[in-house]
Order: structure tokens, then sequence, then C-alpha cells
């Protein structure tokens, strides 16, 4: 079987790392990109994902398995960001998650996941005459919001820890509209329970409900434009578990698993003119290899509004 690395956690890595905020001119920002929403600005509004595999690796072999067929994760995500001052944000998000296998007796789960409160500052900007330089700092916290469990992987829509993740971004841009954007997290996770006495984690037998989780590390890279109303971008994510055991052979998944994995994919964001202050964003995205996780594809489409509570003088 395996394990579909899902949000805030990895996918509150994927999520976090992949589904975006708003726009450049209704203005668009993450975690992770080089954009700021101004002072007074609040972005928000819905993000739906699709993410579906059917081959996958456990430890490093690939493969598949007949009992559970194909592994659809669904989750519509509410996303804000509030710009305290134009160099000082706060981003938060919370996703509804759906699992489902097309095969076999395993039944999908479905809950509110794990809220995602970040703050992200710009500590650094250095202007040049055709172009521009910036660096940035976040601290994100997530925790549990669902009464979900986490000892059911691949259907568990999460792991039930609380993280805190700790990321600098750098964002170089041309006036022509081309830019690069960088930026790597560390994250912390807690312990997790689990709803039984004792568990194998990798080759080791521990007498135990609670359940030690590595912490993990990602990388995300992005090349593209952003000029008026259209964005675009080819993005680079990768993530590595700093620690955990692979899937035992014909064994189900665990939760404290190393989840490692490459994926490339692109974005595209456009600010209708016609609606002003709407943001509409399409994303697509392939799991390229990793170990302990599925081949996935990932797709996801949001629409997203920015309200203004402070006009600017």
């Amino acid at each position: 079987m395996f394990v579909l690395l899902k949000t805030p956690n990895y996918m509150n890595r994927l999520l976090l790392v992949l589904m975006a905020l708003c726009s450049q001119v209704a203005f668009s920002q993450t975690l992770t990109d080089g954009l700021m929403m101004s002072k007074g600005k609040f972005c928000t509004g819905f993000l739906y994902t699709h993410d579906q595999w059917k081959e996958y690796w456990e430890g490093e072999l690939s493969r598949e398995n007949g009992n559970i067929g194909e592994v659809t994760t669904q989750s519509i995500m509410w996303a804000g960001n509030y710009g305290i001052t134009g160099k000082l944000n706060v981003i938060a998000m919370l996703p509804y998650i759906k699992t489902d296998a097309s095969m076999g007796t395993l039944h999908g789960m479905n809950d509110i996941q794990d809220l995602s409160i970040g703050v992200k500052y710009n500590f650094f900007k250095k202007e040049f005459e055709k172009s521009a330089f910036k660096a940035f700092g976040v601290l994100n916290f997530s925790t549990p919001i669902g009464d979900y469990t986490p000892d059911f992987f691949p259907l568990s829509i999460g792991t039930q820890t609380t993280n805190v993740a700790y990321r600098l971004t750098t964002y170089f841009k041309l006036k022509e509209g081309w830019f690069v954007n960088l930026s790597g997290a560390y994250t912390w996770r807690s312990n997790t329970q689990i709803d039984r006495p004792s568990y194998f984690d990798g080759n080791e037998f521990v007498m135990s409900d609670e359940v030690k989780m590595p912490n993990m590390f990602d990388i995300f890279g992005s090349i593209g434009y952003l000029k008026g109303p259209l964005q675009v971008e080819a993005d680079y994510i990768q993530q590595n578990t700093l620690g955990g055991g692979d899937i035992r052979r014909q064994d189900m998944p665990f939760v404290s698993n190393r989840m490692n994995f490459i994926k490339t994919g692109a974005l595209v964001m456009y600010y209708p003119p016609q609606v002003k202050n709407l943001a509409l964003r399409a994303a697509g995205y392939y799991t390229l290899s990793g170990r302990n996780v599925g081949q996935s594809t990932t797709w996801m489409v949001g629409a997203l509004y920015t309200f203004t509570f402070i006009k600017e003088q």
C-alpha cells in the first residue's frame, strides 16, 4: 500500500506549498513566494485540490497494490491573507479533506484537518535600475482541528501533529516581468498518538501508543512571468523527512514513515479586468520520484477576492 502525503503536515506542506493565495493586483501571496499583501487588505477565498495515484513507492521499490486500487484525495481549503503592514502579513488556512480507494474494503475518511496560521515578514529589499531583490522570513504554526485518526494510511487525512515551520524565501524580479523564487523550510513536528498499545516503526517494535514523528525539510523553487493581469510559473517541490522507517514489505504504511518526494508542475493565475479584485488560479503537479509516497497527479483550481479595510493615502 502506501501513503499519500496529506496536507500541512505534508499537505500541510503541499497545501501550504502548492495552494497559493491571492494575486498581484488583488495581490498574491503564499508562505513560499516573494509577494506581499498591502496594509489593510484582506485576500480570501477557496481552493479545490484533486490528488490521485495508483502506483507508489514501498521504500524505494515502485509497485501497485490491487487491494486498494486507485487512491483519491480531494480537499476544499479556505485561505485568508491580511496585510498588517506592507512588510508583515498573516496567512491562515483550513482544509476539509476526503479520501477514497477504488478497490478493497477500506473506507475513506473525511473531516476538517489542521488549522494553519503563518506570519510572513519582508526583512530585506534592494531595488536596482531594472530589477529588485527581496528576502522573507516565515514562521508557521499548524495544529489539528478535526477528530480524525492518523493510524489509517493511506486513507488517513493527516498525522494529528502540531507543527512549527521556519522558512526563508528569496525573490528576484526583472521589471520586464520575469522572476525567480527560491524557498526552504524546516518543520518541527510533535509526537502523535494512535489507538493501539504497540506498533512496528520500520523494523522496531514499540510498546506504546505514542509515536515519535520525524521532522521535515522542504524546498520550493519557481521561475515565471508576472505582469499585468497574468502570472505563469513552473514549479519544483522537494520534501525530505529527517528520519522514519520504510513501509514494511506487504504491510500498510505507518504515520511516521519516511516520506520523500520530488514534484514538478505549473501554475497560472489571472485577474479578470471585468471583476476588480478577483483572482482565478489553476495548477497541476506530478510526482517524479519518491519514497513511501504515491506517484500522484495533482490539480487544483480556486478563486480569491481582496477586500480593502484601510485605504491608501
